[in-house]
């Protein structure tokens, strides 16, 4: 009986974060604040969906966050890099300013992950990319020139 509930226990824990599937995009809404710990299983559930599915964009909806601290957002660096690697974009939409100012409080960069301020901008940012209208570069350029804008 010991056996089942740690089987029980393991299968909770890594559906913690629903991810689900539209058209050829994964959307993620994370809902609660991270620990180390769920991140880490987070990115490796994302990375078995784009596996499994063939998805071509992710979506990690993160306006429900409060705080994110630097291993949160290695965390979701290294995961754009990795969906990448899997032939995958994605996007961080929502961002909280109380986050963003955290981002460069800590000196953290992105590593060019691409962020859009809402759900619906980030999916027509996806689609822009799937359909070939923008490229990888000129999606990371893209936002590169937003921030220099806004400086």
């Amino acid at each position: 009986m010991r056996k089942s509930n740690l089987k029980l226990n393991l299968k909770m824990e890594s559906s913690a974060i629903p991810i689900l599937k539209l058209k050829e995009f994964l959307i993620v809404s994370i809902q609660l604040d991270l620990h180390d710990k769920m991140a880490e299983q987070l990115q490796q559930d994302i990375l078995r969906r784009i596996s499994q599915t063939g998805a071509k964009g992710v979506l990690i909806d993160i306006s429900a966050l409060e705080t994110v601290d630097s291993f949160i957002g290695r965390t979701l660096a290294e995961t754009a890099r990795m969906a990448r690697i899997l032939d995958a974009e994605l996007v961080i939409v929502g961002m909280p300013p109380s986050v963003a100012s955290t981002f460069v409080e800590l000196g953290l960069s992105m590593g060019g992950v691409k962020t859009a301020i809402n759900l619906d901008e980030g999916y027509d940012m996806l689609e822009a990319y799937i359909k070939g209208q923008i490229s990888h570069t000129k999606l990371t350029a893209t936002e590169e020139e937003k921030e220099a804008g806004d400086e």
